[in-house]
């Protein structure tokens, strides 16, 4: 008796067929992907464009150092932060929004994929040929800046070497006088004193 209880104590949990749910749950993964297959067939793929070069230079700055007040109501592209208009969202940081902008999502939403354009010979032979012409005309325009700099020197050099020619001129005239009057020139020539010592007779 205690046997036959015991039994129907434990028995009392509802018994699953492992077997049989496992074949329902392949059926239905079977049928989904059939699905998934016939769907492809009728529509044709998306004929995405290859990645492009932006165009046009990130705003990144404008928004540095200004505050701004942001409320319930205030629309998405004027709260803080970033805001993408393609994909209608706004990111906080500047490192985060350069990432989405090149990432996969926006750049679907632009209607192109992440594939580049494979780049023939003559293409690559062009770029090299565009990229030395570069390098000769930033030499040319640095050996011109760098002649400009030298000319400026050179000629403030030769205004110093007059002035201290007519420094000169002017000491020796007042040694030959007899007028060894120790006066800066300058400024006797600012008081008006650089008549003096001169052996030019009066007009």
């Amino acid at each position: 008796m205690a046997g036959v209880y015991e039994k129907s104590v434990t028995d009392f949990r509802r018994k699953w067929d492992k077997d049989e749910y496992e074949k329902i749950a392949k059926e239905k993964l079977e049928a989904e992907q059939m699905a998934l297959l016939e769907k492809e067939l009728k529509e044709p793929p998306v004929k995405r464009e290859l990645l492009q070069p932006r165009e046009y230079k990130v705003d990144l700055d404008s928004k540095l150092g200004k505050s701004q007040v942001i409320t319930k109501t205030t629309p998405a592209s004027q709260q803080g932060g970033y805001y993408c208009n393609v994909c209608d969202c706004v990111v906080k940081d500047s490192i985060n929004f350069l990432d989405h902008i090149n990432g996969k999502k926006h750049q679907r939403n632009l209607g192109m994929s992440m594939k580049i354009e494979r780049s023939s010979l003559d293409q690559v032979k062009k770029r090299f040929e565009m990229n030395v012409k570069k390098q000769e005309e930033k030499k040319k325009e640095y050996d011109f800046e760098e002649r400009m700099k030298e000319l400026k020197e050179e000629e403030e050099k030769q205004k110093a070497y007059r002035k201290e020619k007519r420094k000169e001129r002017k000491r020796k005239a007042d040694d030959s006088t007899g007028l060894n009057i120790n006066v800066d020139p300058d400024m006797a020539a600012v008081m008006g004193f650089s008549g003096f010592g001169t052996t030019k007779p009066p007009t």
